[in-house]
């Protein structure tokens, strides 16, 4: 059965444990704690022993069978993990867990981590015995509209509050980076008493600790969020992010808000068109919105611009524009986001560029 993370507790209170739980996704701090309540009620529940497998490389998947039959002389029931860090356990383990979950014990509690799976990997034939067999947890990443009323949820473990404007701050000090979010929320229970956070008090006591990937830059780009997408490029830049990778995520972006504003002039629905470029699921409503901001021959513009980025990586001069093609970027990026009217500019000086007559 499919069972939401946010329902695991109201599950695990019930008593009744399923004999096998797979938890997958790309958030390790929810993913572990998930795990953390399972094992609180195996243990509860007479589960005394615990054994772990890391299914990588060339496992033995024989080992599955011998280690859900071997107990130890002073334990009835046990634990048993399984961990599929690649997320894909080839022909072998596949039908390894497919017959596993056919003959589940009553008197072995099976936990299986994952990454978060493709398509494929998810529909696969021992996917589904495993969740026909046991319960399946899907684990999201909190995205950022989500984050204020996921840190207010964890203020309030702690018998803390905080106002709608300190919990916007504390978001955008701990994106991305919910295992050290964890710690700066449990140094906030340490340093006040319970009650209403100020502002002051969490500014002057948590860190910035956000840490953002790739793909983080073009869409925070696309929702027209110039601050933000500025503050994801600085931080990636500090981080070491590569260069070409983050241009091509921006350039594409960049060109689909171009085919999205041909598509609308043609009388397309946009929607063929996000077929077409097998789209993520949302990206189509971001793009018609910047599609709308962002005037045509800007668009035009800003992939000839990206192009000259591309140049200026590679140490070659581009008349008219700075030597630094970080900077050179970050004005793409704002110009998406803004449509190309943003106040908002990279906190760094640029070099003199020809005055036009």
């Amino acid at each position: 059965m499919q069972l939401k993370v946010e329902a695991l507790a109201s599950h695990l209170a019930r008593g009744r444990l399923e004999r096998i739980y797979c938890v997958s996704g790309d958030e390790p701090l929810l993913a572990e704690e998930a795990f953390d309540a399972i094992r609180a009620a195996g243990r509860a529940a007479g589960f005394t022993e615990r054994e772990v497998l890391h299914a990588s490389g060339k496992f033995d998947w024989s080992q599955l069978v011998a280690a859900a039959s071997s107990l130890s002389l002073f334990a009835t029931r046990k634990i048993l993990e399984i961990r599929l860090p690649g997320g894909k356990p080839g022909r072998e383990g596949g039908e390894a867990l497919r017959a596993y979950a056919a003959s589940a014990s009553d008197d072995v509690l099976t936990l299986v981590a994952l990454p978060r799976l493709d398509k494929t990997a998810r529909n696969s034939a021992w996917a589904a015995a495993l969740e026909a067999a046991g319960a399946w947890i899907d684990v999201r990443r909190v995205e950022r509209a989500q984050l204020p009323a996921w840190l207010r949820a964890r203020l309030q473990r702690q018998k803390q509050s905080a106002s709608t404007e300190t919990l916007e701050f504390l978001a955008d000090q701990i994106e991305g980076n919910l295992l050290a979010a964890r710690q700066e929320i449990a140094k906030l229970g340490l340093l006040y008493p319970p009650g209403e956070l100020t502002l002051e008090q969490v500014t002057e006591a948590v860190q910035d600790v956000a840490r953002f990937e790739v793909f983080d830059l073009p869409a925070a780009m696309l929702e027209g969020d110039a601050t933000r997408a500025l503050r994801i490029l600085n931080v990636l830049r500090a981080e070491g992010a590569a260069l070409p990778l983050l241009l091509w995520a921006v350039s594409e972006e960049v060109r689909a808000v171009l085919r999205a504003q041909q598509a609308i002039a043609a009388g397309r629905p946009l929607a063929t068109l996000a077929r077409e470029m097998r789209m993520w699921p949302g990206r189509d409503r971001l793009l018609e919105a910047a599609a709308a901001r962002v005037a045509a021959p800007v668009a035009a513009t800003l992939v000839s611009r990206c192009a000259e980025i591309d140049r200026l990586s590679k140490g070659l001069r581009v008349p008219a524009r700075d030597s630094d093609p970080w900077l050179e970027l970050a004005e793409v990026v704002l110009d998406v986001a803004s449509g190309g009217r943003t106040r908002v500019r990279p906190l760094a000086s640029r070099e003199a560029r020809p005055q036009s007559a």
